[in-house]
């Protein structure tokens, strides 16, 4: 698997809208909570679905690291705005509790940025 697989909840529409964002700017192979496999599952934690989950060769990342390795890989501005966010103080901390802040109220954002589906593949990105 080249392409990183981005993993998300494909019953959200404020989740699907940020994955469409990220598929603009970075190429990734998108995968819907529905449309897991039995080893892709197996690779997640246990409680996968609270979160999204960025799944390369190496590793497995999820929540806020997840979202922070998927913005690295959207190009030079992605790559610098996740350099900026490093510097801060308790990054690490900020990065989870702002990841969490937005997911525990994806309904809400949902009424301002949504959509029914993924729309495609990234370029250049396949299928196990």
């Amino acid at each position: 698997m080249a392409v990183p697989r981005l993993v998300y909840d494909d019953d959200c529409g404020f989740c699907m809208y940020m994955v469409q964002w990220l598929l603009r700017f970075g190429t990734f192979d998108p995968v819907g909570f529905s449309e897991l496999t039995p080893d892709q599952k197996a690779r997640l934690p246990e409680e996968y679905e609270n979160c999204m989950h960025l799944l390369t060769d190496e590793a497995v990342y999820s929540c806020g690291h997840a979202l922070e390795a998927s913005v690295s890989r959207c190009g030079p501005l992605g790559r610098a705005i996740v350099r900026v966010g490093r510097l801060l103080p308790y990054s690490e901390r900020i990065r989870e509790r702002g990841y969490r802040f937005v997911a525990d109220r994806r309904a809400i954002w949902g009424r301002y940025r949504s959509c029914e589906h993924v729309h495609g593949k990234s370029p250049g990105s396949e299928a196990e």
